[in-house]
């Protein structure tokens, strides 16, 4: 990611500990005052390294979306579920994810990056049954039970399309074609 700006913060309160974040589109690194420039220098580093190796975890390629893909169709749907493609879109504002199941194409709204990896499985897991089930209906969700954060995941997805303001309905909060 590479942030352009780094600031450090020094405070004598601070004494075994340091600590990193993202704000205003730089990166804040909070040392004990008492590190020396070398001690500092290497911190930083240390911190923003972190930083971005956390970014690339809860924004994986389009490639590591179809690897995951594939792990969750094995582990959850007994390998059934073959999508062709599996993307990241940023055109869609009122849904978390949508499946054509007559081309296996899944796409996931980028809206879903840097949330929680277990929302991104259940949103992808959710596509991939669409593959199978192209509907809501009862063999839809029972695939779904099988994932164990299902419930969590919608809880939290709702949690923040209210927080938004979205309008985003429990049961059409994906889109299905099936033509």
């Amino acid at each position: 990611m590479g942030m352009d700006e780094v600031e450090v913060r020094r405070s004598r309160r601070r004494r075994r500990t340091v600590s990193a974040y993202r704000e205003d589109g730089r990166t804040v690194v909070l040392i004990p005052a008492r590190f020396s420039a070398a001690e500092e220098r290497q911190w930083v580093a240390t911190m923003v390294g972190r930083l971005e190796a956390g970014d690339r975890r809860r924004s994986p390629s389009d490639e590591q979306l179809t690897r995951r893909a594939a792990e969750l169709a094995q582990r959850y749907l007994g390998g059934l579920a073959k999508p062709t493609s599996i993307t990241w879109v940023g055109n869609q504002n009122s849904r978390w994810g949508s499946c054509t199941p007559a081309d296996g194409s899944i796409r996931i709204s980028s809206r879903l990056k840097g949330m929680p990896s277990w929302v991104l499985d259940y949103v992808i897991l959710h596509e991939l049954a669409h593959l199978l089930q192209p509907g809501h209906g009862r063999e839809f969700w029972s695939m779904l039970k099988a994932y164990p954060r299902t419930d969590r995941a919608r809880g939290y997805l709702e949690g923040v399309a209210a927080a938004a303001g979205l309008a985003l309905d429990a049961e059409d909060d994906v889109e299905t074609d099936v033509s």
